[in-house]
């Protein structure tokens, strides 16, 4: 097999892996409902659904993505999707909620593993000069396929039931699973005589899933006692952490990576970002079905916009970085965000569909660009030997950033009218995102190859 080849069938699994993961979790919010009837099952029982999955896979992302590097991308990437695969149909055939908690739990050391192995793929497959237009590929298909969930499930659940959503993953995630096995990439293992940190990767893992229960339970329940524990107790086990990083002679996390200026800014970029256009569609999404009175379909076509621009913003967005460097394209990036939240904020009873799509449109726009070329300088800056532990804090950035995102959206409008609470709570957004507009001036500022 040539390398073109193996290229291509790469980037194929690669696409496949991201995608799988980003329909599950579009097509399960419209399922919920469903779900929640046919088993019986409490409100509580079907939101842990979600939470668990989450609280599992923002655990995990950086130990899986050390196992990667150890072990091999292919490897860990073809456990985990076959995993994913596996979990999916046990959870189309689930007998109670109980199952499917469970086995969503299992699901989400199976994301854990195959979402870093991802991005650690394509460093193996793709010289760092190159690998721009394959990261803006793969966040294409993340958004089309976010996009498509909403749609794909609805049609699935109405006409087949709530299992058939859990099925329509299956048989992608177990060909990208037999293309990893089949397809033979160089690897540049870690140390192996390092070991893998387990006590780091613990501590770690324990502080994330604190922080991430604390967060998911802040739009529902607010600011309860339970909340402040957890948060915490997460400070407590991250100080912890980095006690013990400072001390042990094997870090989880190599120096190398979170000692250098490239990796660091693009991380807060990406925490930033996220977290202001979540917490923008979390409070977006609120007022075109409370305040408009829109159903939950003309409320998706009113932001469609947002997904279309993000699909079209990732290539593009390579070849903007290629001509003007990473440090432009983002704060070019991070500004489309921003003014997306402050047209957002105008939003009002008389505001037009031209407006409405504007705002989104800047959304999708800024965040694609902003997701492709931050990830593209992370990855790129990690060796190939590191790539795994790199993609695993790019994707933890990108699940704890919409967590802050939504929690700090639900926290500034509690207790308001959304109408007069919308304004200052999206200011506040916009404000995020112009403090990673300046995070991302510490990125490099020379045009990439």
């Amino acid at each position: 097999m040539n390398a073109a080849t193996r290229q291509r069938l790469t980037l194929a699994g690669s696409i496949t892996g991201a995608a799988v993961v980003a329909l599950d979790g579009t097509v399960l919010t419209v399922a919920q409902p469903s779900l929640r009837r046919d088993l019986d099952a409490s409100l509580s029982d079907v939101q842990w659904t979600s939470t668990a999955y989450l609280i599992t896979v923002a655990s995990l992302l950086v130990f899986a993505g050390r196992l990667g590097d150890r072990y091999g991308h292919q490897r860990v990437f073809a456990v985990g999707v076959l995993g994913f695969a596996a979990s999916s149909a046990g959870i189309a055939l689930a007998p109670d909620i109980g199952w499917v908690i469970a086995l969503r739990v299992a699901q989400g050391v199976a994301g854990a593993l195959l979402q870093p192995a991802t991005l650690g793929l394509l460093r193996a497959a793709y010289p760092a000069d190159r690998l721009g237009t394959p990261i803006a590929l793969r966040t294409s298909a993340i958004g089309l396929a976010a996009a498509a969930g909403p749609v794909v499930g609805g049609a699935l659940t109405t006409h087949f039931g709530w299992r058939s959503v859990f099925v329509l993953t299956v048989l992608p995630a177990v060909a990208a699973g037999a293309a990893a096995l089949f397809v033979r990439l160089p690897h540049a293992p870690g140390d192996r005589a390092a070991g893998l940190d387990l006590p780091g990767a613990a501590l770690l893992g324990a502080t994330l899933s604190c922080l991430a229960f604390a967060l998911t339970g802040i739009p529902d329940r607010g600011w309860t006692a339970g909340t402040w524990l957890g948060l915490a107790a997460a400070a407590a086990l991250g100080a912890a952490f980095l006690r013990h990083e400072r001390r042990t002679a094997r870090p989880l996390l190599p120096p190398a990576v979170i000692g250098s200026t490239t990796v660091t800014a693009a991380l807060g970029v990406l925490s930033t970002a996220s977290a202001a256009l979540f917490g923008t569609i979390f409070l977006g999404t609120y007022f075109l079905q409370d305040v408009l009175a829109l159903d939950p379909l003309a409320s998706a076509v009113r932001s469609l916009p947002l997904a279309v621009a993000m699909v079209a913003s990732a290539p593009a967005s390579a070849v903007l970085a290629r001509r003007y460097g990473p440090r432009r394209t983002v704060v070019a990036g991070m500004s489309a965000i921003a003014a997306g939240a402050l047209g957002v904020a105008g939003f009002g009873p008389t505001t037009g569909v031209l407006a409405i799509g504007g705002a989104f449109l800047l959304l999708g726009a800024g965040f694609g660009t902003v997701m492709v070329t931050a990830t593209a300088a992370i990855v790129r800056a990690a060796s190939p030997a590191d790539a795994g532990v790199a993609g695993g804090l790019q994707q933890t950035a990108m699940n704890i950033g919409p967590a802050v995102g939504v929690a700090t959206a639900a926290t500034l409008t509690a207790g308001h009218p959304l109408v007069t609470a919308l304004g200052p709570a999206l200011w506040a957004l916009a404000a995020t995102a112009a403090a990673g507009a300046l995070l991302a001036t510490r990125l490099p500022h020379g045009r990439t190859a």
